[in-house]
């Protein structure tokens, strides 16, 4: 996979505005949509040494700014007591490699480094660490059942790729019911064609576009 480093430190706060103001500007405002995070999970995708790190084997450079926000994202969420689910994308062998198999010739193997999560965002004790093996976090995991069981309505999808795993976890997502929030600063994907891409198509149809700054927000505001 070829990647592009179109976000870093320097230009974040600009890049973060302008997706933000063009993933609003397509489509109709929807104030009946908030985010409330007593009734939300937030969803760590996919924030894999072989991804999210530079010696990872696919290193996807805005993964690193992403993580940044990611991580102060985490800070507010855990501070205010809410679900965070992480999910691992690796495979035991040929057996649950499905189409990803046929389509790609690079793996995450169970047990190597790269399918390890990142130092900066790793769970915290008793926090739910879900393997899977495809797109969709929601296929083949109990994410789905520890989510109602938990009352949760809304979830904030986080991580990589914006637009291979976030776009279909938030797509799966809104068909079961919950309301979608994904900050466009929080994500990362290989270009930002694809991860632009990925924002206005998600904000047309399955998610309201946010920010980790608006996020976090939204978490002080339980607590004052």
């Amino acid at each position: 996979m070829r990647t592009a480093a179109y976000i870093d430190e320097k230009n974040a706060a600009a890049k973060t505005a302008e997706w933000l103001a063009m993933a609003r500007a397509s489509v109709a405002p929807r104030p009946h949509l908030v985010l409330d995070p007593a009734k939300a999970a937030l969803l760590v995708v996919d924030m894999l040494v072989y991804f999210a790190a530079p010696e990872g084997r696919c290193f996807l450079p805005a993964a690193a700014p992403a993580a940044r926000r990611i991580r102060a994202i985490l800070a507010a969420w855990r501070a205010i007591g809410g679900l965070v689910v992480f999910t691992r994308h690796c495979h035991e062998g040929e057996g649950d490699l499905g189409m990803l198999g046929r389509f790609f010739s690079d793996h995450i193997r169970v047990g190597e480094a790269d399918a390890e999560i990142i130092g900066p965002v790793a769970p915290a004790p008793g926090e739910p660490v879900l393997r899977k093996t495809t797109y969709d976090a929601f296929l083949g995991t109990p994410l789905d059942s520890i989510l109602l069981d938990r009352g949760v309505s809304q979830v904030v999808v986080t991580g990589v790729l914006t637009h291979m795993c976030v776009e279909t976890t938030a797509r799966a997502a809104f068909c079961r019911g919950f309301e979608v929030y994904v900050p466009v600063d929080a994500t990362a994907s290989s270009s930002e064609e694809r991860h632009l891409g990925s924002l206005l198509a998600m904000a047309d149809a399955v998610a309201i576009a946010t920010s980790a700054e608006e996020v976090i927000a939204r978490c002080a505001s339980r607590t004052s």
